[in-house]
């Protein structure tokens, strides 16, 4: 009997279906008592969730049917976004925001790079408060500038951190013994420390450093200083996405390592993949290279190892490389082939560090033709044959220093154009000599390189002191000779008076003669007057103080010379070691390089003063004679000690002489256009790297 019913409720559904009907009212529930749990069930959701279900289920449909599609749509955009993000990393003056080579925090910024140098450089932010030794309004009370000038074996420490208990309890030890004078005692005994009086006393004044009045009057930011690359040049498409390995052997702010940062900059710049091996940190260049989002090797044994094994090129920096360089040859004989020594030294002691691995790297790369020719007559001399013909790449000027100078560069932009930049760089020259104590009558000679024995810094303050003293001997003349002319010009007057209680002459005047030589005194009196208002005072700046490259011994000997000249100090400045030195150059008047022994392997610094349209008085030797032309952009003189009669001569010359001075930095200048900027650099590295990246 169920059977029956069963069959007799299925027959009823077919009945239904086949009159139009269908499963509605059964999916519905309508065939249900309405009382039943099954028909509260499912008329609890309506119509709006069942068009969702059936739509969710179409799409879920959809994509199963077009899976292929979805992955397409995928792929794509993640390769849009991938050549996105590095377009911009390798193109953009914002790198910073796409890079991940930094070591340091990514908020690095020039600030914190000035403070660390400024740690490294000067005693305490409230010394150099005291910038020309004396302020209105203040006590006379002389104030003293306790620099850390050199560590003994060249290194500085930076100052250590200490815990907030021990500054409070330092804190407290200084109110309560009260204001206590600075001693010159070195409590260090790894540091040696120097007192440079505030007031221009014994040794000198201390200047500098400007890098904020550059930031205010330049109005330019820190992004802005980033290099940028010649996208259509050949520098840019032949390393754009290849890998360097850059071997500094330092971080001082010397020519070296200066030049291999910007050449990592131009590299990361035009899309190259850059590391950097740093066999010594000594210096204060870290803080630069993170700004930089130049990645810095950790390790300088086995991961760099692994590191330049896996690059197209490995750029070593300075002779002072040959240890790294053998190391890596005997880790990886084949590295060898992949090896540009870009080797800025130019003494005979670097030769012989460096000779044993000079036949098995794959180029030599000089700076000058006189270095190149020097190091291969010493390899003759050692029987080392050099698997490549050397090639020389002269340094440039980067294009931060050519801009400030006025001359055209990739920086140029609409709202910084070269003739803006040379408004603002009178105001910053204004400002700056300012700041020194310098007025429209001094001649402002600067030197700025770290102060060794090789530089010459010593014999450049017996030059000054000679022609200071032979000044002094004229201006004592002179005053000897207005003496003479008051003594006579008063012995006139008298006679003059008297001669009102005597007779006129038979014609009725008194005596002519007397009164014409009266107006001839007059007159050369106020010809004397002129001649020494036009006449200029001679001022010498000397950098830079605190130097990881300084000689202590030699420092001492400097202290010491101008101890022993009172009148020479008052004419002499110090400024620290700094990587912003345009605001210097503005200042300056006159260069001088003044290198001894084998003379300056090339002096970057001469082509920058050059760009600024400075006169470079330079020693006739190494580099400098190649740049420096006689009586064209300078003036040369002999090394060592018999060139400091010449090169006082020079001094006094142009002190004399601002034409000659305006027409000798306009020569320069065109020089340095002509042959020292950078892309004339980056010209002759296109045929080093071809050259090294040739399979043989």
């Amino acid at each position: 009997m169920e059977e029956s019913i069963n069959r007799g409720e299925f027959q009823a559904k077919q009945s239904s279906l086949k009159s139009g009907g269908s499963f509605k009212s059964t999916l519905s529930g309508r065939s249900t008592p309405r009382n039943s749990p099954t028909f509260r069930r499912l008329n609890s959701v309506r119509t709006p969730r069942k068009e969702g279900r059936s739509s969710s289920v179409g799409g879920a449909l959809w994509f199963r049917g077009n899976r292929l599609l979805l992955w397409l749509l995928l792929i794509t955009l993640w390769a849009y976004l991938g050549f996105f993000v590095q377009s911009r990393w390798a193109h953009s003056h914002k790198k910073e925001e796409f890079s991940g080579f930094g070591t340091g925090p990514r908020n690095i910024n020039l600030v914190d790079a000035q403070h660390s140098q400024r740690r490294d450089l000067i005693a305490s932010d409230s010394s150099l408060s005291a910038n020309n030794g004396s302020v209105e309004g203040k006590s006379e009370i002389s104030r003293t500038l306790h620099v850390a000038l050199a560590k003994k074996e060249n290194d500085v420490p930076s100052i250590p951190k200490t815990s907030s208990k021990k500054r409070r309890s330092r804190r407290s030890t200084r109110k309560t013994r009260g204001k206590v004078k600075p001693t010159a005692e070195v409590k260090n005994n790894d540091i040696e420390e120097q007192e440079i009086p505030a007031n221009n006393g014994t040794y000198g004044l201390l200047v500098g450093p400007f890098g904020s009045i550059e930031d205010r009057i330049l109005d330019w930011s820190p992004e802005k200083r980033s290099g940028t690359c010649n996208r259509k040049g050949d520098f840019a498409r032949l390393v754009w996405s290849r890998r360097f390995i850059l071997i500094f052997h330092e971080l001082s702010m010397t020519g070296a390592p200066l030049s291999m940062m910007e050449l990592a900059t131009e590299l990361l710049s035009c899309g190259a993949t850059v590391s950097a091996v740093v066999l010594s940190k000594k210096g204060g260049l870290m803080s630069e290279l993170a700004r930089r989002r130049i990645k810095v090797l950790e390790d300088k044994v086995d991961l760099s190892f692994k590191t330049a094994m896996k690059a197209d090129l490995v750029i070593a920096g300075s002779a002072v490389c040959a240890s790294w360089i053998e190391k890596y040859i005997e880790h990886f004989p084949a590295g060898a082939s992949q090896v540009a020594w870009w080797i800025m030294e130019n003494r005979r002691e670097y030769f012989d560090r460096s000779k044993g691995v000079l036949n098995r790297v794959k180029m030599l790369v000089f700076l000058s033709e006189s270095q190149s020719k020097q190091w291969q007559k010493w390899c003759e001399e050692e029987s080392i044959k050099l698997r490549s013909q050397p090639e020389i790449v002269p340094l440039s000027v980067n294009d931060e220093l050519a801009f400030v100078a006025g001359i055209p560069s990739t920086l140029n932009t609409p709202s910084f154009s070269t003739e803006k930049m040379v408004e603002k760089r009178q105001l910053l020259r204004e400002s700056v000599r300012k700041e020194m104590g310098l007025t429209d009558n001094d001649m402002l000679v600067i030197s700025l390189s770290s102060i060794n024995p090789g530089k010459g810094q010593l014999l450049l303050l017996e030059s000054v002191t000679s022609v200071l003293e032979q000044g002094q001997l004229q201006d004592d003349k002179k005053m000897t000779k207005s003496s003479n002319i008051r003594e006579g010009l008063a012995t006139l007057t008298r006679r003059h008076r008297s001669r009102k209680l005597l007779p006129l002459s038979k014609n009725g005047k008194i005596a002519l003669n007397d009164i014409s030589s009266h107006s001839l005194i007059r007159r050369k009196q106020v010809s004397l007057n002129n001649k020494r208002t036009m006449q200029q005072s001679l001022k010498v700046l000397i950098g830079s103080v605190g130097s990881k490259s300084n000689k202590v011994d030699y420092v001492k000997s400097l202290l010491s010379f101008l101890e022993q000249h009172p009148n020479t100090s008052k004419s002499v400045l110090w400024t620290p070691a700094t990587t912003r030195v345009a605001s210097l150059y503005n200042a300056a008047d006159v260069y001088v390089i003044n290198s001894q022994g084998l003379g300056e392997t090339f002096g970057r610094v001469t082509i920058e003063a050059m760009a600024f349209g400075l006169p470079v008085l330079g020693t006739d030797a190494g580099g400098t004679q190649e740049i420096v032309e006689q009586n064209v952009t300078g003036l040369v003189h002999p090394v060592g000690h018999p060139g400091n009669a010449v090169l006082a001569q020079n001094i006094r010359f142009l002190l004399k002489n601002q034409l000659a001075r305006k027409q000798m930095g306009v020569e320069g200048r065109k020089k340095v256009q002509n042959m020292y900027l950078k892309q004339h650099m980056y010209k002759k590295f296109v045929e080093v790297i071809v050259r090294c990246m040739k399979t043989k």
